[in-house]
């Protein structure tokens, strides 16, 4: 093998790692939805459709609390070392859910849960993109980024087999064994070279890039570019560069997107199931229709990935949330079974496809020094929509209007998650990146 093939192979391992961490947030969006039926029934639990999108709630409000933290924190400790604390408390957290006794200790596990969660993402997708070439960061990031999708195929495979005959808890005491790929991370997963050339590990980072195949003249180049733009304040990075004038308006839009985008992936994910109970189908059909939303948003991140390396991520970006409302409208009408397959499929496509997607976007439109706070805080008050997403979905559910109510909410987000989009300006401030491998 020669060193060109070596090295594109490290980087492939590096996506590989990414993907396997980020398939952890995949299965913790879906498990709790398909486990929402059995939570309903569970003995001396008592809850009802209130209590539900509370505790769902609860979840992403801990997610929230970790994106917002961790992408600035990555900026500071690294992105290899906040990973590795994630993946360890979810896993944790995962544990205490399959243990928990009451409704309130199952929220509680389920908020410290979704903290760990909110540590993983901002350093998964930075690391995948910084280790692309340059032509192909779109790809590698929805490469890394499928394991979102992965994650939710898995679980929703594993709820079919084992939750009639086993119970909820097994599915989050699955989801605890995830720790077992911190061993592979902690020999095989690097650092940011940008991170390293950061705090002055000059020499480690240029080994690094030789190792690895990143052009390592316009890593130094990236850094100088950022601390130019603040003379004032020569070492300006994380946080501090990402709200700087050039950068703060871009934060607002991606994070109103992504609000748009949260509501609707977690108050689908919720909901799904009990929606399709109520319009007749069994629990088994519920669950695949779950999975077939989970192939949809495979197939929009991977090809909508390779549409954004061409065309760029804004046009592609902007019709796939359109075919996202568009599906939630045919599902409301309760169509014929080609229809009600291919609904399910585009909404998956135009919802958590469209989601993966948006990481993608923003990871290539801001500098390395302030890549992961940008992707941490966008992300992380995009949230709040998905905070508001399981409540939302109990409130229209609550109000007996008919499930269709519940597609045609949703819809709106999708739609205007378009409209914000519509509104990033075409390319970001200019910069440098690494080259082409």
């Amino acid at each position: 093998m020669n060193d060109s093939s070596a090295q594109t192979g490290r980087r492939l391992l590096v996506v590989l790692l990414c993907f396997m961490t980020i398939t952890v947030d995949g299965y913790d969006l879906i498990v709790y939805g398909a486990t929402v039926p059995r939570l309903l029934a569970e003995p001396g639990w008592g809850l009802d459709a209130t209590g539900v999108g509370m505790i769902g709630s609860w979840t992403l409000a801990g997610l929230m609390v970790g994106l917002v933290g961790a992408g600035p924190l990555a900026d500071r400790i690294g992105r290899r070392r906040l990973i590795m604390l994630g993946v360890l408390w979810f896993s944790v957290g995962a544990l205490f859910c399959a243990l928990a006794h009451s409704p309130f200790a199952f929220g509680v596990a389920r908020f410290a849960t979704g903290i760990g969660l909110g540590g993983v993402v901002p350093s998964s997708v930075a690391l995948s993109v910084e280790y692309a070439p340059s032509n192909r960061r779109q790809l590698y990031s929805a490469l890394g980024l499928t394991g979102y999708a992965f994650g939710g195929v898995i679980c929703a495979l594993l709820a079919i087999a084992l939750l009639e005959s086993h119970g909820w808890r097994i599915l989050y005491a699955m989801g605890a064994l995830y720790v077992l790929i911190l061993p592979a991370m902690y020999f095989f997963l690097p650092e940011s070279a940008s991170y390293l050339v950061d705090r002055g590990r000059t020499d480690e980072a240029r080994a690094l890039a030789s190792r690895y195949g990143i052009d390592f003249d316009q890593v130094l180049q990236e850094q100088q570019h950022a601390h130019h733009s603040h003379p004032a304040a020569p070492r300006v990075r994380g946080l501090r560069l990402m709200m700087s004038p050039e950068w703060r308006a871009a934060v607002l839009l991606f994070a109103l997107m992504a609000f748009c985008m949260q509501l609707v992936v977690y108050g689908l994910n919720v909901w799904l199931p009990l929606l399709m109970r109520k319009s007749g189908y069994p629990l088994g059909s519920s669950l695949q229709f779950l999975l077939v939303m989970q192939f949809g948003a495979v197939s929009g991140n991977l090809f909508g990935a390779w549409l954004a390396d061409r065309m760029g991520s804004k046009k592609v970006l902007i019709p796939f949330f359109l075919v996202c409302g568009l599906s939630l409208l045919v599902l409301s009408q309760k169509p014929g079974y080609v229809w009600l397959m291919l609904g399910v499929f585009g909404a998956g496509l135009g919802s958590i496809g469209s989601s993966t997607l948006s990481y993608g976007y923003i990871a290539t439109y801001f500098p390395a020094s302030c890549r992961a706070s940008a992707i941490g805080i966008a992300q992380g008050l995009g949230r709040i929509g998905a905070i508001l997403g399981p409540m939302v979905g109990s409130w229209v559910i609550g109000a007996k209007l008919g499930p269709q109510w519940n597609f045609y909410t949703f819809a709106v987000p999708a739609v205007l998650a378009a409209v914000v989009v519509a509104q990033i300006r075409e390319t970001a401030p200019p910069r440098v990146s690494y080259a082409d491998a």
